[in-house]
């Protein structure tokens, strides 16, 4: 029988897309919503995998089940990085208004704003301890001069990949998963759940 792994985050839209992209692997996959309610970890990491262990540690820990665990967020060259690891709690109660406040931290800085998207994912088993499998995948891309699409979610409508010649809110899901971060780092994930499934 197929383990189960916990897919450990209450993003709607995370959720969607690793299940797709996870799709056949040899693994039976659950969500935190169909577990009884778990109170979120402090994510006190200082790197995008860190918080990915911590996350998956932490939800192993609480529910008995092997878990898998991502830290994504959007990093901008001119920003330093920012928002970074902090991207869901940069300020702003909506997207558009977290748009609104990196366009005005960018105003000074010349085009193009050159970005990056990062996803980290760790896999731990059961009750905790050391990862079973890590990896990190990004994609490069730049911050588009105004936001463009209403497909995908987060910072997607302001992500412009150079090879669409667009936004990846402005593509569909199959076409955003095929190069996106999160859709890398799960199919790498996917990838080493088929090689360590017994013969």
């Amino acid at each position: 029988m197929n383990p189960v792994i916990l897919v450990a985050t209450t993003n709607p839209g995370k959720v969607r897309e690793i299940r797709e992209v996870l799709e056949g692997a040899p693994a039976q996959f659950r969500t935190l919503d169909e577990l009884p309610t778990v109170a979120e970890p402090e994510e006190t990491g200082r790197t995008f995998e860190e918080n990915a262990r911590l996350k998956a540690r932490y939800y192993a820990a609480a529910t008995g089940l092997t878990s898998v665990a991502e830290d994504s967020g959007l990093a901008i060259d001119a920003l330093d990085g920012r928002p970074g690891i902090h991207s869901a709690r940069y300020p702003g109660d909506t997207y558009p208004e977290k748009f609104e406040r990196l366009y005005r931290e960018l105003g000074p800085h010349p085009r193009p704003w050159t970005a990056r998207y990062v996803c980290a994912v760790a896999l731990v088993p059961p009750g905790g301890g050391d990862p079973l499998y890590t990896t990190e995948a990004i994609v490069a891309g730049e911050i588009a001069p105004a936001p463009i699409g209403a497909h995908g979610f987060g910072y997607d409508p302001i992500f412009y990949y150079p090879p669409y010649g667009t936004t990846l809110a402005n593509v569909d899901d199959a076409r955003k998963l095929a190069v996106a971060h999160r859709g890398k780092a799960f199919r790498a994930l996917r990838e080493w759940l088929a090689r360590a499934a017994p013969a």
